[in-house]
C-alpha cells in the first residue's frame, strides 16, 4: 500500500503542523482540518484512509465527527486524541466504532503504528469492496470463482486461461480443501467444451469391485445384480470433461484399464466387446504427489506419464497472505443470504486470528468457519478467535483496577509472543503489529524478560 492517506482535525494550529509533519516523515499523505465541521466538508475530496481527530473541540467534538462518518457509512477509521481521556469516554469511542483511543501524552511511535494497522484495515476494506463490486458485477467471472490478489493466485488464473484453451489432459495438485473441483470446474467451463457434460468422479468413495462398472459401465447381466444396461463415467462425459479426484486411491488393476481407455479413447462396458469412441478431457485431481506415489510403486508410471501434460499445483491457505480475509469476506456474504441473516461485521482480533491461522483444512475449513461466524450461535458470542480454537487462553483478572488488568493482559500477550517467536524482540514486535523500541520499553515497565 503506498501511502495512505491521513486528515489531521485539530482546533490548534501548533499540533496540527507538528502532527502534520511527523506523519509526513512517517510515510503518510497527509491534509488537516481545523474543525470537525472542516473535516466532513473534506471527506469526499480527501478519501482519507484513517481520521485522527482531537476530542475536545468547539462546535462538534471528535466522538461527534465519528458519528457522523459512521452514519455515512464510510470506511476511514477513526482514531481519537484527547488530554482529558476517562475510561467511560474511551469506552463510548470504541463502543461506536472507534479504531483506537489515545490519551495525550502519547508516544508517537505508538500512534504510528497504530495509524498503520488502522490504514491496512481499510485498504483491505476497500480492496474487499471492490473485489465485491466485481462479483456482483460480473466483471470477470474467473475472479468470482478464483477469489484472491495473491501472486499465487494470478497465477493460477493464468493458467486456468490457458489451458482452457488447450485440448490437453491436466494434473491438479493439492492439499485437501484447496480447491481442486472449483478449478477442475473452471477448466470446463471456459473451454470450448461448456456446454457438454462435466463428470466428477471420487475414487475414492467407489468400492474397488464397483470401479469399473462406475468407470466404464456395463450391459445387462454382465455380473450378479446387472439388471440392466449402465452407462460409466467415461461414456456420461463424451464430448466434456471428466475429473478423476483423488486419483491416487484408484487401486493398480483399474489403473491399467483407464490407461488404455484414455491412451486409446474408446471404452468398452463391462460384459460387451463393442468399443464406444470417446472425446472427453482427462483431469485428475489429487492431495500427493503422484510423481512420487509412481517412483514408490503406488501409482502406474506409464499413467503418471500419460496424464502428465500439464500440471497445475493449488498453494494452501496458509501461503496466501491476506487471501483468506477475503475469501472469508466472500464466504461470509453468500452465508449470510444463504441464511438470511445480516452479515457481521469483522473486528480487527477477528482479522488478526484469519491471518494467523494454520488452515489445515484450506478453503473448506476457512468456509465452514464462515458460515459458523455468520449464524454466530456460540455461547461466547461471535469471535473468530473461539471458532478458530486459537483465542488466548483465559487470564486472570478478577482483582486489581483497570490498568492492572491491562498491564496483566499486556503481559501475557507480550510472553505468549515472545515463546511463539523464540525470544526473538524482532519477531515478536511483528507479529504483535508495535515498533520493535515500543516492544522494548513495554517490557521493561513491565518486567518482561526472554
Amino acid at each position: 500500500m503506498t501511502e495512505p492517506t491521513v486528515l489531521i482535525v485539530d482546533d490548534e494550529e501548533m499540533i496540527r503542523t507538528a502532527l502534520e509533519q511527523w506523519l509526513r516523515l512517517s510515510g503518510f499523505a497527509t491534509h488537516v482540518a481545523d474543525s470537525a465541521t472542516a473535516a466532513l466538508e473534506k471527506l469526499d475530496a480527501v478519501a482519507p484512509h484513517v481520521i485522527l481527530s482531537d476530542v475536545r473541540m468547539p462546535g462538534l467534538s471528535g466522538l461527534d465527527l465519528l458519528r457522523k462518518v459512521r452514519e455515512r457509512m464510510l470506511s476511514a477509521e477513526v482514531i481519537l486524541i484527547t488530554g482529558h481521556g476517562d475510561v467511560p469516554m474511551a469506552v463510548e469511542a470504541m463502543r461506536q466504532g472507534a479504531f483506537d483511543f489515545l490519551q495525550k501524552p502519547y508516544v508517537p511511535d505508538e500512534l504510528v503504528a497504530s495509524l498503520r494497522r488502522a490504514s491496512e484495515q481499510v485498504a483491505l476494506k476497500r480492496e474487499i469492496a471492490d473485489l465485491r463490486r466485481r462479483l456482483d458485477g460480473g466483471e470477470t467471472e474467473l475472479a468470482a470463482r478464483l477469489v484472491g490478489n495473491s501472486s499465487a493466485m494470478e497465477r493460477l488464473r493464468n493458467a486456468v486461461r490457458e489451458l482452457a484453451q488447450i485440448p490437453t489432459d491436466v494434473i491438479i495438485l493439492g492439499e485437501t480443501g484447496t480447491g481442486k473441483e472449483v478449478v477442475a470446474r473452471c477448466l470446463h467451463d471456459f473451454s470450448s467444451r461448456a456446454k457438454a457434460p462435466f463428470v466428477a468422479v471420487n475414487c475414492a468413495a467407489i468400492p474397488s469391485e464397483l470401479i469399473e462398472s462406475e468407470l466404464f459401465g456395463h450391459e445387462a447381466g454382465a455380473f450378479t445384480g446387472a439388471g440392466t444396461q449402465r452407462v460409466g463415467k467415461f461414456e456420461y462425459a463424451n464430448g466434456g470433461t471428466l475429473l478423476l479426484d483423488e486419483i491416487e486411491s484408484m487401486p493398480l488393476l483399474a489403473q491399467a484399464k483407464v490407461l488404455r481407455v484414455i491412451q486409446e479413447r474408446v471404452v468398452e462396458r463391462v460384459g460387451s466387446n463393442k468399443q464406444i469412441p470417446l472425446d472427453v478431457r482427462i483431469i485428475a485431481a489429487s492431495k500427493v504427489d503422484l510423481g512420487a506415489e509412481s517412483n514408490e510403486g503406488r501409482f502406474r508410471a506409464d499413467l503418471y506419464y500419460r496424464l502428465n501434460l500439464a500440471t497445475i499445483t493449488l498453494a494452501p491457505l496458509r501461503e496466501r497472505g491476506e487471501d483468506c480475509i477475503l475469501l472469508f469476506h466472500h464466504f461470509l456474504g453468500e452465508a449470510a443470504r444463504r441464511f438470511g441473516r445480516p452479515a457481521p461485521q469483522l473486528h480487527p482480533a477477528d482479522t488478526q486470528a484469519l491471518v494467523h491461522h494454520h488452515w489445515p483444512g484450506n478453503v473448506r475449513e476457512l468456509k465452514a468457519a464462515a458460515d459458523r461466524f455468520a449464524i454466530g450461535l456460540d455461547a461466547t458470542g461471535r469471535s473468530l478467535g473461539v471458532i478458530l480454537g486459537s483465542a488466548a487462553p483465559d487470564i486472570p483478572m478478577s482483582e486489581g483496577g483497570l490498568n492492572e488488568r491491562v498491564a496483566a493482559f499486556e503481559r501475557h500477550l507480550i510472553e505468549d509472543a515472545l515463546t511463539r517467536n523464540n525470544d526473538s524482540i524482532a519477531a515478536a514486535a511483528e507479529a504483535l503489529q508495535v515498533p520493535r523500541r515500543t516492544l522494548s520499553e513495554k517490557m521493561s515497565r513491565l518486567g518482561v524478560r526472554r
